[in-house]
């Protein structure tokens, strides 16, 4: 089974027939990478990181991002031997082989679609709260925000159904069924629209910091306090990792670049550089304004507890940093700047829904590959006549991310996401190194720099993460793999066309349907 290896040979001599004109400089890819990365987690995911490191968050970001600048290095050589289409799931099947590959695009599945409900739920609480400011109308909670979740049961207290995140999951589900997608310029005036609501919150917000509110600086300490998991710095960098998820657009942008050896590095570290120092700036911001204490110590983000003390707090007309669904936008009303938090609000309402597009275009891009390569069931590749679109599989997906936001927090969603985005990152590191142990001849139009000091430690700072994240969110991942080997063995195994001697590669094409497979004989 470890055999099956997809020929490189075959997927390289596909993308040379429909070779890319080399054209990003270093300045045209670090702005690419900035307009990927800044996004989902900086709005939605402050709360929760205060939650679990205080003031401390600072260092989180900055740990997340030192993690994914390694793993990034490591992601860009992969992307420039194999710039095809299927990200770290077509890199593993063309080194690894079927088995792992399978389980990495069985991984990318929480990577991309319940990123996408955690987008999902990140825009409700945005849209809420818009709402509320503007009209003073608001949903009832029961409707407003999923039941909280933990190993001891279900808990309703807090909610029942996020109705606004599915809402707006089914919505983007239908756009992208019948074919639209987003245009460059488009593209463009949201990542403006983006930068620049950031970048008005840093002007108000920092002039009003108050240095008391950075103590104590790590109420939770470096890996939380004793008996729990997924708390303190190291636990919150481990959920803010999914703020920096979107740099692989730079990475797999290396069949387009000039002197890729030189320039995508430059693009990689200089956009990650340039998200750390925004995402420091914003947190430093939203703790000197109001803070960032926890509730208490030692208690998760999206848990029964948490949200019994904030309701507690709520009852005293008090609403700190980690219990608001709307962080960025409740700091700036905090101190005074009502308009300008609706502002923010508005920037997010208007930019997030792309985020949850792109997050589900690339989920079912990835579904529609497995199932031309025979791993799922080919009907999934099936295209619409009109709309010329993987629609089954796109509904499929659609309706997966709906149920996932109408339940679950987003901190939640963020950290199970971020259990199947650590694990491919970490077959990615490794995929570097047998490649080079296997195939050191072969041409890398990107190398990565000091690979066996870079690659080891990419694959380390994955692991620690991923053992820092809460324990469901850990379980999550191995439970998903054993449901992922059981369809691989009933269904997979037996249909593979890597296994019966079938290899056309045809991942260079996006919409176009596979070939008949002839009946074995």
């Amino acid at each position: 089974m470890f055999g099956r290896v997809k020929p490189l040979d075959a997927i390289l001599a596909t993308a040379e027939k429909k070779s890319l004109h080399r054209s990003l400089g270093p300045v045209q890819l670090t702005l690419l990478g900035v307009g990927a990365i800044i996004g989902t987690g900086i709005f939605v995911l402050t709360a929760a990181a205060a939650q679990k490191a205080g003031p401390g968050m600072m260092w989180s970001f900055v740990i997340a991002g030192f993690v994914c600048a390694v793993a990034a290095l490591c992601y860009s050589e992969l992307a420039s031997m194999v710039p095809v289409s299927g990200s770290a799931y077509t890199y593993s099947y063309a080194v690894v082989g079927e088995l792992l590959a399978w389980m990495v695009g069985w991984a990318l599945i929480l990577e991309y679609a319940v990123a996408a409900s955690a987008v999902s739920v990140g825009w409700s609480g945005y849209f809420m709260g818009l709402l509320k400011s503007l009209t003073g109308f608001e949903l009832p909670a029961m409707l407003s925000a999923g039941p909280t979740w933990s190993l001891s049961g279900v808990d309703f207290s807090s909610g029942i159904i996020n109705v606004p995140a599915v809402v707006v999951a089914l919505a983007v589900t239908m756009l992208l069924m019948i074919g639209t997608k987003e245009s460059a310029t488009f593209n463009a005036i949201l990542v403006a629209i983006k930068v620049a609501a950031l970048t008005m919150f840093i002007a108000l917000a920092l002039p009003s910091m108050n240095s008391e509110h950075f103590a104590p600086f790590a109420p939770n300490g470096w890996f939380g306090p004793a008996g729990t998991s997924g708390m303190g710095i190291v636990g919150a960098a481990s959920s803010i990792f999914f703020a920096y998820v979107g740099f692989d657009a730079v990475s797999t942008a290396a069949e387009e670049t000039r002197d890729p050896q030189r320039n995508v590095p430059i693009g990689l570290i200089g956009s990650l550089a340039l998200c750390t120092v925004f995402y420091l700036l914003v947190a430093g911001g939203a703790i000197g304004a109001i803070g960032a204490q926890p509730t208490a110590l030692g208690v998760q983000p999206g848990s029964a507890e948490f949200a019994a003390q904030c309701a507690a707090l709520a009852a005293k007309g008090e609403t700190p940093l980690v219990c608001s669904n709307e962080a960025l936008a409740h700091v700036l009303r905090s101190i005074n700047y009502t308009r300008a938090g609706d502002l923010i609000g508005l920037a997010a309402n208007l930019a997030l829904p792309s985020v949850i597009l792109m997050m589900l275009y690339g989920q079912t891009r990835i579904f529609f590959v497995m199932a031309r390569d025979g791993l799922l069931p080919e009907k999934l590749a099936t295209i619409h006549p009109k709309w010329k679109t993987p629609h089954i599989v796109t509904l499929l997906t659609g309706i997966f991310v709906a149920i996932a936001a109408a339940l679950l927090p987003v901190g939640q969603l963020a950290d199970i996401s971020n259990s199947g985005t650590l694990f491919a990152f970490f077959m990615v590191s490794v995929a570097v190194l047998i490649l080079r142990l296997r195939d050191p001849q072969r041409v890398r139009p990107f190398r990565t720099p000091l690979v066996w000091i870079v690659a080891p430690i990419a694959a380390l700072g994955c692991v620690i993460l991923f053992f820092n994240l809460p324990t469901e969110a850990m379980l999550v991942l191995p439970i998903w793999g054993a449901i992922g080997l059981a369809f691989y063995f009933g269904y997979g195994y037996r249909k593979s066309h890597v296994g019966r001697g079938i290899v056309e590669v045809h991942e260079e094409d996006d919409d176009v349907p596979p070939q008949p497979v002839p009946p074995i004989s």
